[in-house]
């Protein structure tokens, strides 16, 4: 589903890639850096190079998936961050989300990182989440599926077109600094 929401978005305009934090060495904690060979702060400069960013998880259990939630807790670092002019680092961004599983709790866990994203300074645009979830007790996964329900593409694609538009307009009018 992340790779649709890119592709959606580059059809907007917009230009980007795939980071899966789960294949890095992303230590706990709510630093910019942890040491040691942590490789959050690659990952972060990432993040502040970008205009959009794609928050993608399963649902596990009801809920985010920990590497999701490990996201969050070190994107907190950046509530005592500041851009140039005084303004919270993550000001002037987007934040978009895409949920998958085969049980409930796309809206729950969708709610929470649009909470928290907007906590760290994340824009949220209209209708920025898109998700897929199959009837509980059901093995079918979403990559399986032969082909993107209509309802999932349409999500997706007023998805990307929302959040393309946001991003160009946050990066003509930036925030006013404090």
């Amino acid at each position: 589903m992340a790779r649709q929401v890119l592709d959606a978005l580059a059809e907007q305009g917009a230009t980007g890639d795939s980071v899966r934090v789960v294949d890095f060495d992303v230590r706990p904690g709510v630093e910019t850096d942890m040491g040691g060979g942590d490789a959050w702060p690659d990952i972060r400069r990432r993040i502040l190079d970008a205009d959009i960013l794609v928050v993608s998880t399963p649902t596990w259990v009801g809920h985010m998936s920990s590497v999701a939630q490990r996201v969050l807790e070190r994107l907190d670092a950046e509530l005592s961050e500041t851009d140039g002019q005084g303004r919270p680092s993550m000001f002037g961004k987007v934040a978009v989300t895409a949920v998958v599983g085969n049980e409930d709790g796309a809206h729950k866990i969708t709610a929470d990182l649009f909470q928290a994203l907007g906590d760290i300074g994340f824009t949220i645009p209209a209708q920025g989440g898109t998700y897929w979830n199959n009837e509980a007790m059901n093995p079918k996964d979403y990559i399986d599926l032969e082909r993107t329900p209509e309802a999932v593409a349409a999500a997706t694609a007023t998805l990307a077109r929302n959040a393309a538009h946001l991003a160009r307009r946050l990066r003509e009018h930036p925030y006013p600094a404090p």
